[in-house]
């Protein structure tokens, strides 16, 4: 009997090693006995990814994208590879395709590209004659048949993109947590595990530093309203739900506190106080494709001004680069990098019925003499850049404070 079509995605740490695999496979084939449809999305081995960049880095300090995403596409590939094959000693027929074999076609923008569209005829055949699909996550092919990777955590943004393509009945996603917990529980061992969450928290967790899910997917998953199960692969717990509404007893203020040590910021010093000025900087930055998160202008008295703004640090060489460049042209100072910063931030939808929230949070770093350098709000997050070294001693604070555990 026919139950459906499930999507599951299998994170590296699911997959780091050969006992690992054998263990995914019996899970899906478990799944298969019960007579579902599968279609398994799986990462790269453990640090596969990063030791190929550090491979990349050890030949060329700065090299072409589009070779990074050549040789990056390489350890999905593996695994996918590897887990048809443990499933296929469990006696089940499976087969493994790469992005590009399953029509995801996607724009130029190497290492970290968008999805225009999935065509999913060769998964729709495969699954017909009873088979189970495996996809190699994070990548995909341009219309010229370049090789293209989706950015780090990309797998998840495969398995949503071809649930909502195959109208599955449900998309989980499987992690070396039980869940999405209020902290990361390796920083705050009293955090505590959500059993659901809604697509709009989920996805500002995500960007603000949350590794459980990329940020992108949670978009496509909103987009679209594939409902997704975050869960453990590692054991049968229920996971956590991520969803247009969660079900909650009480609305708290709070539902979780992130931590990212992965910015870096960029000061220009004295920038002449005059219209456009900063259009151009960002417009530049802009241009060369740099995502720019918090941006902090001081007030100026002397016609001159400072501006900084944050980046991810794998952007930190060019955006240095433009930068330089950019503060020349307007005549401005000096452009200083510090690499020595963490953003801490809260997340929850009960921000906008509680007031107070900021001065709870800002009062809970001054009481654990902890500086803030920079601040920015949305309706449902406020984050603070504060030094590195400070990060999850912020954490602890904040998630005291806010009650979370």
């Amino acid at each position: 009997m026919n139950k459906g079509l499930v999507v599951q995605k299998y994170g590296g740490s699911s997959v780091a090693n050969v006992r690992r695999i054998l263990n995914v496979a019996k899970r899906v084939v478990e799944y298969k006995k019960k007579g579902y449809n599968l279609v398994v999305v799986v990462s790269a081995l453990g640090d596969t990814t990063d030791e190929l960049i550090s491979l990349a880095e050890q030949i060329h300090k700065n090299p072409s994208e589009r070779e990074m995403d050549m040789l990056l596409s390489t350890g999905e590939q593996a695994s996918s590879a590897l887990l048809a094959m443990a499933i296929h000693k469990l006696g089940y027929d499976a087969i493994s395709f790469t992005g590009a074999q399953v029509g995801i076609i996607t724009d130029e923008q190497f290492t970290k590209a968008k999805i225009v569209k999935i065509s999913a005829d060769k998964i729709r055949e495969e699954l017909k004659r009873g088979k189970i699909v495996i996809v190699a996550g994070f990548q995909g092919v341009t219309p010229n048949h370049d090789i293209t990777t989706l950015g780090r955590g990309g797998s998840d943004l495969t398995a949503v993109a071809l649930a909502k393509t195959l109208n599955a009945d449900m998309c989980e996603i499987y992690t070396d947590v039980d869940g999405v917990y209020t902290a990361d529980p390796r920083i705050e061992p009293k955090a505590k595990k959500l059993s659901s969450i809604t697509y709009d928290e989920m996805l500002e967790m995500a960007s603000l530093g949350a590794q459980v899910m990329q940020a992108r997917s949670i978009e496509v998953a909103k987009k679209f309203n594939v409902t997704i199960h975050v869960r453990s692969s590692f054991n049968k717990n229920e996971g956590t739900i991520i969803s247009k509404e969660a079900k909650r007893m009480e609305e708290f203020a709070i539902s979780g506190v992130t931590l990212n040590k992965n910015e870096a910021k960029i000061t220009v010093c004295n920038v002449p106080d005059r219209p456009g000025v900063a259009a151009r900087i960002f417009s530049k930055i802009s241009e060369g494709g740099i995502n720019v998160d918090m941006i902090v202008q001081n007030v100026s008295h002397t016609r001159q001004t400072d501006i900084s703004f944050t980046v991810n640090k794998s952007d930190l060489t060019r955006a240095l680069k433009i930068t330089q460049s950019v503060a020349k042209e307007v005549g401005a100072g000096e452009v200083m990098e510090d690499l020595d910063i963490a953003r801490v931030s809260i997340v929850g939808v009960g921000m906008k019925t509680h007031p107070g929230v900021a001065a709870r949070m800002f009062s809970a770093l001054a009481q654990n003499n902890i500086n803030i350098e920079m601040i920015s709000t949305s309706e449902i997050s406020i984050s603070c850049i504060i030094k590195k070294r400070f990060g999850e001693k912020a954490v602890r604070a904040l998630h005291r404070k806010f009650n979370l555990g």
